[in-house]
């Protein structure tokens, strides 16, 4: 499964953005759930992963209590496209969710404008 990131317009990377902002441990555990979601792909379950609605996914990670979700959708059999990530509160404002359905509809309107791809550090 290929791992994409979102690309906005102005070639910033939400979630990029995000993980910078997160402890290094946290930030290890979320990589770690991505690592699982790329070997993985449609077949990822709870409780790593969960569909929230309207094609979109959580990864369900988290670290000394604090729970971390990042959002993602399928672009096809091949390939997962990740939004954005958030902390998790009491569940994942319905906003956020917003977020990703129009990131989903701009990425499958325009796939080379809006993926980015991590090069891979092995």
């Amino acid at each position: 499964m290929e791992t994409l990131l979102y690309r906005e317009e102005d070639g910033t990377v939400p979630l990029l953005e995000w993980l910078a902002e997160l402890q290094a441990a946290a930030r290890l555990k979320c990589y770690a759930y991505i690592d699982l979601l790329e070997s993985r792909g449609h077949e990822l379950r709870r409780p790593v992963a969960d569909y929230l609605r309207d094609g979109i996914y959580e990864l369900r990670p988290s670290y000394r209590g604090q729970q971390y979700r990042i959002l993602y959708f399928f672009a096809g059999r091949q390939a997962v496209v990740l939004s954005h990530g958030v902390v998790k509160q009491r569940l994942v404002p319905p906003a956020e969710i917003v977020r990703a359905v129009e990131r989903k509809a701009k990425f499958l309107g325009n796939p080379e404008r809006h993926a980015f791809r991590p090069r891979k550090t092995e």
